[in-house]
This record gives C-alpha cells, structure tokens and sequence, in this order.
C-alpha cells in the first residue's frame, strides 16, 4: 500500500465523503464555470490538506467528528485550489499535476477570475455558517500567502536573502496553509485556544519541513516531477545556496552570485553550481534544518496519547521528510 493510502486509512470515510462536499462547495450557476471546477476535481492532488484537518480534529478529540470539520476541510481545499490556480499565472506555468494549467487552456483572465471565485466561495462558506474561528484561521493564512510571495519577489531580484528571511518566506508561503489545516481541524472538534495554537505550531513545523524537502529536490540526481536545477534557473533562493553562499570565501561567492544573475539559463554552469553547492556542505546543513524542524513536529505529538490518527500523522510525517516527488 502507498504511504498516503496508509495515512489515508483511519479517516477513509469522512475523506470520501469530504470529495462530495467539496464538489458541491464549487457549484455555480455559471456553465462556464462549472466546466472549470469539474475540470479541477478530475485533476485533485494527494489531498494532504484534508487530511490534515480529519486527522488532528480525531487526534485531539479521541475520535470526536463535526460537520464543521467537514467545512473546515471544504475552506482549506478551496483556498489551496485558488492559490494554485492563481501561482500558475504569476509563473507563467501551463502544466499542474501532469496535465495543463487552468490558466494554459482558458488563458490568464479566466484563471484568476477562476481563482477569485473559488476564494470568495470558501470565505462565503465559513460566514454563512458561522464558522467565524475558522474563517480567522484561514484569513490569516491567506494574508501570509500573500505576504510571503511579495516578499520572495522583493528579495529574488536582489539575491540578498539571509537565513532568517528564507525562514520568513517559507513560514508564510507553505507552512502557513499546513498550519492552518492543523488549527482549523482542532477548532472545529471545539478544542480550547491552547490546543489550537499547539495545532497550528505542529503544522508550521511540518510545512517548513516539506518545503526544505522541496528545495533539496533541486540538487537531486533521481528522477522526480520536477526537473533538477530549475529553482536556480528561475533565480529562486533555496537554503542549500543560502547556506553555501555564507560559508564559501569573497571569490567563490561572486561567482555563484554571478552564476545565477546572469547564467541561470546556461545548463553546464547550472551543473556547476549544484557541483558547488554538494561539495561544499550544502545539502547536509539542509538536511540537518530539516530533521529539526520534523523533531519540532514529533515533540509536539508526543502530548497526545497513541491512536490510529496519531500514528497516521506520524506517518505523514515521515513520508514528507523521506518522499521521492
């Protein structure tokens, strides 16, 4: 059995059930736009925001389910959805999850209007239902999207990211969704503001921990979705190049800075670079980062006593340190 079909296993039920919900969370009275949604619930990912929500709402309630947490699942999907929908834009990008973006077959006007609706629809769900705890949760974590990109953007064209602001940028752009499934899972079973924020705090730790799993992707030699040195192509600040642009002398730091300003397209320099950066520490201090933060995570669950949802959550864990895509 594949890992996410194991983690899957303890909330399979409420996860099938939750695909109805959401299809019917996307309805419209547009045609047009019904053709898109349709389109985008074919095309679904691996799901691991909902099950985020199931699972800590049955964690930390020893099994306890609401219909609230079915919506708190609906909002975060939807949220996710629109982001996506509108990152393939701002990245010019016609291909999501192996077949064309929204935004490659309808063009970019549809897509983010695409995007909208679908983030006014999971806003609308929470308000009419007066889900307002929940909405707050997931307002924050939009605004912190938002924020972290800007900021990403701001620092690419300067390639002066420090650490620390790496850490800011990752916290909002990835591990803030991750967060506020964790929260929002907790908030709809009613657990106290301690819990919640003990929630959100496990799923930043896991976000941040999947995006350095990302990054190290970029330096890998086995064959993923992705193709190998494409985050120093498109002048993306990973830790691995952090790390090894502060630890290497004045020369040997103008010329990865140079690599990437204006040598990012060239394949062999790229090479180059990746050469650099393994031989110079860079992936093992990222790798280190990571299992820091996965320790983080652990430490967190260790609070709760052992279940089938705990132990899937364990799993989830793992499987975002030690996956191969």
């Amino acid at each position: 059995m594949k890992p996410v079909e194991l983690i899957k296993l303890p909330i399979k039920n409420e996860m099938e059930l939750f695909e109805k919900k959401f299809k019917d969370a996307m309805l419209s009275k547009v045609p047009l736009l019904n053709r898109i949604t349709y389109y985008i619930v074919r095309r679904k990912g691996k799901q691991m925001r909902p099950m985020f929500v199931f699972l800590v709402a049955k964690m930390v309630s020893n099994g306890g389910f609401d219909e609230r947490t079915y919506r708190g699942a609906s909002v975060v999907e939807l949220i996710h959805t629109a982001t996506l929908v509108h990152d393939d834009v701002v990245d010019e990008s016609n291909r999501r999850r192996g077949f064309f973006s929204i935004n490659a077959l309808w063009k970019n006007k549809i897509a983010v209007l695409v995007g909208d609706f679908l983030l006014s629809k999971g806003l609308l769900l929470s308000i009419d239902n007066e889900d307002f705890d929940l909405l707050k949760l997931i307002s924050i974590a939009v605004r912190e999207m938002s924020e972290g990109e800007l900021l990403q953007i701001e620092k690419a064209r300067k390639l002066d990211i420090t650490e620390e602001i790496y850490f800011d940028i990752i916290r909002q752009k990835t591990a803030t969704l991750i967060a506020a499934c964790c929260g929002i899972g907790a908030a709809s079973v009613g657990a106290n503001n301690d819990t919640v924020q003990q929630m959100r705090k496990f799923g930043e730790y896991i976000g941040i921990a999947f995006q350095i799993k990302d990054d190290l992707f970029d330096y890998s030699d086995e064959k993923i979705g992705k193709p190998t040195g494409i985050d120093i192509k498109e002048q993306k600040m990973t830790l691995p190049l952090i790390h090894t642009l502060n630890t290497c002398s004045k020369k040997e730091k103008a010329w990865l800075i140079n690599s990437i300003k204006k040598h990012n397209k060239n394949k062999k320099r790229v090479k180059e670079v990746i050469t650099f950066v393994k031989e110079n520490g860079g992936i093992e201090y990222t790798t280190c980062k990571m299992n820091d933060y996965k320790n983080k995570a652990l430490a967190i669950l260790e609070n709760y006593p052992t279940s089938d949802y705990k132990n899937s959550l364990l799993l989830m864990i793992d499987y975002v340190v030690e996956r191969k895509i």
